[in-house]
């Protein structure tokens, strides 16, 4: 059986704001399994939000261990990304694991990859999935020269743009904000 994959998802912190979004795609090989998944979630009462990409059994075993990482360290995001990233890349059973996730807070987004990288973006934006470098693409212009649009108007359009150009990607689209 072919895994359930490919999707978009995209952070921006912008104003001092910060909204993940992501589309409600979920293809299995060249088929759309369902359409409305969603792949953004909140935690600590929704001071942090988390987005995946991957394979959807994947990414919600890393969002459990993250999830027991943020309540062990007291909810400092960062430090339960570490952690998380360090027992993703040597533990044997979540080494296997093909999935990525954003995670935001009021003050930063990082990337969390399964090479063991806790990536964070210089500049405030980032995306994965299929169709993240459309997205990244777009957010990135809009934050350069829409500077009146809201962390959440970018995101929007972000995801839009990847909609019309990956086949992976559709316009059902979650968007969350980080509560301050």
């Amino acid at each position: 059986m072919e895994k359930i994959h490919a999707t978009t998802v995209l952070g921006v912190l912008h104003n001092g704001t910060v909204s993940l979004g992501a589309d409600g795609q979920a293809t299995m090989g060249n088929t759309v399994a369902k359409s409305n998944v969603k792949k953004i979630r909140t935690l600590m009462g929704g001071k942090i939000l988390v987005g995946f990409a991957g394979s959807t059994a994947d990414a919600f075993t890393l969002l459990e261990r993250f999830e027991e990482k943020l309540n062990a360290y007291g909810g400092n995001m960062k430090r339960a990304a570490i952690e998380l990233a360090k027992d993703w890349r040597t533990d044997r059973y979540l080494r296997k694991l093909e999935a990525m996730m954003i995670t935001a807070n009021k003050d930063e987004i990082l990337v969390i990859s399964g090479t063991g990288d806790v990536l964070e973006p210089e500049n405030g934006i980032a995306a994965i999935g299929s169709g993240g470098n459309f997205a990244l693409s777009a957010a990135q212009a809009l934050k350069k020269h829409a500077t009146h649009l809201s962390a959440e108007e970018m995101v929007r359009e972000g995801l839009t743009v990847a909609a019309d150009l990956c086949i992976y990607t559709n316009h059902n689209l979650v968007i969350e904000k980080v509560v301050q």
